[in-house]
């Protein structure tokens, strides 16, 4: 049964992330109060938050008080206790449930529901173990990527595989479980759908966003990515068939590959606002944040219009103390930083947007200041 949400009434978020963090700053704004869940006695989230519940994630007693305190569930992050949240959709609004959690936590699971969904992915085998892996190896070519099926982010859990003989190297992936190989593909970008869906059934799709990385993370998007008007129908085509086969409601960011010939192939699905969003907090007329709020609570959906072409570029600890003794250089720039404790290495502390009108002046602007060194 759906329900409608309204201002007063308390989100509960579990996990206590930068997500989370902004979901809650856009749901205050709209008068809404805060509940969260996570392990961490001083979270992003529970910064901003109205209560805290610091236990942790698959915590029924924890959970349960969430229940209690919530009008309506969601969460920021993937690797949830699938069981737990089942069990929490029983005494409390999840309307997003748990079965969208259950397929994106599982690599392989997640090719499926795609590829039933008609949308293309990357040929792939799966294996239970290295010996198999090694058996099936020539039913694709060189190179491919091994994965584990469960967990990794940030290029974590993956290895590429060159030749024969750097096999090995795959071995101690399975330590996790089984594992996933993918056949490389050989792209010209990568880019990201942001659908959100209510619980009426009602999608929107942000304008995409084209994602540069660096060693497996996110360093910067480029909005409105420079793709051609024939990819951008198929992309957005691709996404809202994912999203109704999944009957998804909330946010699902949907990574894509574009290849020579404008075509896309699915590389993997992030349920939850994602990275390559954040930039519609400045350069929409709604950003993600608000949005999958809207969808959760049961509000109609806003269609998002870009007010400017923009680049956001991730803000790792190692960039923190540069960033902050540049602020004065540079006032077109929106700083965000998320209240993390510690800016450790590669760890994702911030992110900064800037709206602009020449992009190419913009880019180079970004590798001049010197705080992103090649």
């Amino acid at each position: 049964m759906t329900q409608t949400i309204l201002p007063g009434q308390t989100i509960g978020i579990i996990g206590g992330g930068q997500l989370g963090r902004m979901m809650a700053l856009a749901a205050k704004e709209a008068g809404f109060k805060i509940a969260v869940l996570d392990p961490g006695m001083d979270s992003p989230t529970g910064q901003v938050a109205d209560i805290q519940i610091v236990a942790p994630f698959d915590d029924q007693h924890a959970l349960e008080e969430l229940a209690e305190v919530s009008d309506v569930i969601t969460y920021e992050f993937e690797n949830i206790d699938v069981e737990g949240l089942m069990k929490l959709s029983e005494i409390a609004y999840v309307p997003q449930g748990s079965e969208l959690i259950r397929v994106t936590q599982n690599r392989i699971v997640e090719k499926q529901a795609i590829s039933k969904a008609g949308v293309t992915v990357a040929d792939y085998l799966t294996a239970s173990t290295f010996e198999e892996l090694t058996e099936k190896s020539s039913q694709l070519s060189f190179p491919f990527v091994v994965k584990t099926a469960r967990g990794g982010y940030d290029g974590k859990g993956q290895q590429t595989i060159s030749s024969v003989d750097e096999l090995h190297l795959a071995e101690a992936l399975f330590t996790n479980g089984e594992c996933v190989a993918e056949a490389f593909v050989e792209f010209t970008k990568e880019i990201s759908v942001i659908i959100q869906r209510n619980v009426h059934g009602e999608t929107a799709i942000l304008p995409i966003g084209e994602n540069i990385h660096k060693d497996h993370i996110l360093h910067q998007t480029i909005v409105p990515a420079r793709i051609d008007n024939e990819t951008i129908e198929q992309a957005k085509a691709a996404a809202e068939k994912i999203a109704s086969h999944l009957n998804m409601v909330g946010t699902l960011a949907v990574e894509m590959f574009v290849l020579e010939n404008g075509s896309i192939i699915v590389n993997e699905l992030a349920p939850r606002p994602h990275n390559s969003g954040h930039y519609s907090i400045e350069a929409t007329n709604i950003s993600q944040f608000h949005q999958h709020v809207r969808a959760v609570c049961g509000w109609p959906l806003r269609q998002p219009v870009l007010w400017s072409e923009a680049v956001m570029v991730n803000v790792l600890g190692e960039h923190v103390a540069p960033l902050a003794s540049k602020i004065a250089q540079y006032p077109n720039w929106s700083i965000h930083l998320y209240g993390k404790d510690e800016a450790k290495q590669k760890r994702k502390m911030g992110h900064v947007t800037i709206l602009t009108e020449d992009l190419e002046a913009t880019l180079s602007e970004i590798d001049a200041s010197g705080i992103w060194p090649e």
